[in-house]
């Protein structure tokens, strides 16, 4: 076992031995340091107690499933999630990207293409971290310097979307939408950018995905598809009533004009 620091930990939720045993070797042989637990309760204490770079996990776990621990972490973490599943059905997949997965890969696996997709999302978090906590109290001492940087970096960008319903800051990952505060994942903001950049335009699946992923190829289309969803979801929060994104069927997606 390498000493802490040395490589991307990882932390495998999997309830199957043989199979933690599979995925341990590739990660291990390629300077990653894993950890490995069977439940989903196990997988929470550890996180919240320690940092990993990446988790690896299972869909089917004995005391919740995966679905559930992913929900339960991105209440707190960007941690990347990579989640793996007897079940190949789409509905799962868009299912485990919707809620904040950032791969989805079925079982039976090539241990190398495991790794080969752990080490394109590490790549992708390490161009462009994100932060653990997403939100920022506003009114608690406790908040500290973090939080009244956070603060300071919200009002600055409010103070400049007076006169425009969407404000993205990307020096501070700060987006704003009416004065709303959005708490968006890496991906999202990456295609909230991509599409601000030029509103009005339509943007194909493949061509988001060449913008917003550094390894398009290890991804699917339809995961441009999840992330869209989630991040209309978002918008629509703040604004029902618009339609911020539009679907162009056949075509793609645009940010609507008039923003």
């Amino acid at each position: 076992m390498k000493p802490f620091g040395a490589g991307p930990r990882i932390l495998i939720v999997e309830d199957e031995p043989s199979i933690v045993d599979t995925i341990q070797f590739p990660l291990e042989t390629d300077g990653c340091i894993t950890e490995s637990c069977g439940t989903g309760g196990e997988a929470l204490s550890l996180l919240a107690k320690d940092r990993f770079d990446l988790v690896v996990l299972d869909v089917g776990l004995p005391d919740m499933t995966g679905f559930e621990v992913c929900r339960r972490i991105r209440t707190t973490s960007n941690v990347p999630i990579l989640f793996l599943t007897a079940r190949s059905e789409e509905i799962d997949r868009v299912v485990g990207l919707e809620i904040g997965g950032d791969d989805y890969v079925s079982k039976p696996f090539r241990p190398r293409e495991l790794s080969a997709r752990i080490r394109a999302i590490l790549r992708r978090a390490s161009i462009e971290p994100a932060p653990l906590n997403l939100t920022v109290p506003t009114d608690s001492a406790s908040s500290g310097l973090a939080g009244s940087r956070h603060s300071e970096a919200e009002a600055e960008a409010r103070e400049r979307s007076t006169e425009r319903a969407l404000s993205i800051d990307q020096q501070r990952k700060v987006v704003l939408y009416f004065g709303e505060r959005l708490t968006l994942s890496r991906y999202e903001f990456r295609l909230l950018e991509i599409l601000a950049g030029a509103p009005g335009r339509v943007y194909s699946r493949s061509q988001l995905m060449e913008a917003a992923w550094e390894e398009p190829e290890a991804s699917m289309e339809r995961t441009v598809d999840a992330h869209i969803k989630s991040l209309r979801s978002k918008l629509r929060q703040v604004r029902p009533e618009i339609d911020a994104i539009r679907t162009h069927r056949g075509f793609g997606y645009s940010l609507f004009e008039e923003l």
